[in-house]
């Protein structure tokens, strides 16, 4: 018969985000999102380039920096971990690294 782990157990098993808006919490309330990568525009560009953009990451052996969502509080954040160890080295909030917002318009089609 397996014995019963008591609560202090259970909380020392869990994964914890240090989120940078609600503190630590569980890591199941959290998405990645894939590496933090250049901002483009997809109009700038055809079709292929911008879903090789979207799609694919370099998939990167050691420190890399990736999109983390809160999904209760819809927060987006930025967070530095191994990914061969799978430690969590740093979050900070998204505006550390972009200064500004980027809004891309819909492409307008021609009425020719």
């Amino acid at each position: 018969m397996s014995e019963r782990k008591s609560s202090v157990e259970w909380i020392d098993l869990m994964k914890l985000m240090p989120c940078p808006l609600n503190g630590p919490r569980n890591i199941s309330e959290f998405a990645c999102a894939g590496e933090v990568s250049e901002l483009r525009d997809p109009s700038q560009c055809d079709d292929a380039a911008w879903t090789e953009h979207v799609i694919f990451s370099n998939n990167t052996a050691g420190v890399v920096r990736e999109w983390w969502f809160h999904m209760p509080t819809s927060y987006w954040f930025i967070a530095e971990r191994n990914t061969t160890t799978d430690e969590i080295l740093r979050t900070y909030p998204a505006n550390e690294v972009f200064k500004e917002r980027f809004d891309y318009a819909l492409p307008v089609e021609s009425k020719d």
